[in-house]
């Protein structure tokens, strides 16, 4: 008894083969749009992050080497200028040297930005995989593969999240924990848009298997 009414509630189970058309061209409008969206970002991530990263050596090297140029001639200026100041009387008040405050740990810049970066970041990829979850939540497929394909972009999200943290306060080659956290995320992303768009429009329509009840005695 228990396998049927499990039978049952898995048949009648709304699927993107069992939706209306209308309802098919909304969720199809949805993963094309989020579809953009992502490309759009994988096209930033590769132009802001992994170019400069990976093929831009000589550049480095050359603004390392102006940065140094630019270094001394500050110092010698600020060397020049004082020492034409040190006959005033008042110069111990206007060229004593200014110590700048050492802030705290949160009002840092680079704790300020990461903080702004971490919870745009989660809004917006939490709206996306909130999305996706619900797509998935429709798919013809077990119930374990649609959690698998639900919670991972999650952790995917938090590892990246996790990843800019530790780059930014430990080491920079926490750089590398963006791979498995970006990829993930990528990779459940692609899969369940082409699946939700193969079963709306190209899975061929099957005969729903019939379930009979069999009681016994009769």
């Amino acid at each position: 008894m228990a396998n049927f009414l499990r039978n049952q509630i898995q048949q009648n189970r709304t699927t993107f083969r069992t939706m209306s058309v209308p309802a098919k061209v909304l969720a199809t409008c949805i993963i094309l749009t989020l579809s953009t969206g992502m490309l759009g970002a994988l096209g930033q991530i590769i132009v802001h992050d992994i170019i400069p990263t990976f093929y831009s050596g000589n550049k480095t090297d050359d603004m390392t080497m102006t940065s140094d140029k630019q270094s001394k001639t500050m110092s010698a200026e600020s060397e020049s200028t004082t020492a034409q100041g040190r006959g005033d009387l008042f110069s111990d008040l206007s060229a004593a040297p200014t110590q700048s405050k050492k802030l705290p740990f949160y009002k840092s810049e680079q704790f300020v930005w990461t903080l702004k970066w971490t919870h745009i970041h989660l809004f917006g990829m939490g709206m996306i995989f909130i999305f996706i979850g619900i797509i998935s939540l429709l798919l013809d497929a077990r119930p374990g593969v649609r959690t698998v394909l639900i919670f991972l972009p999650f952790i995917g999200v938090w590892i990246d999240i996790l990843a800019m943290w530790l780059k930014a306060f430990i080491s920079p080659a926490f750089f590398w924990m963006h791979v498995p956290g970006g990829g993930t995320f990528t990779l459940i992303f692609g899969y369940v848009s082409l699946r939700a768009l193969w079963e709306m429009w190209i899975k061929p329509e099957g005969n729903t298997p019939s379930v009979t009840l069999h009681v016994p005695g009769n």
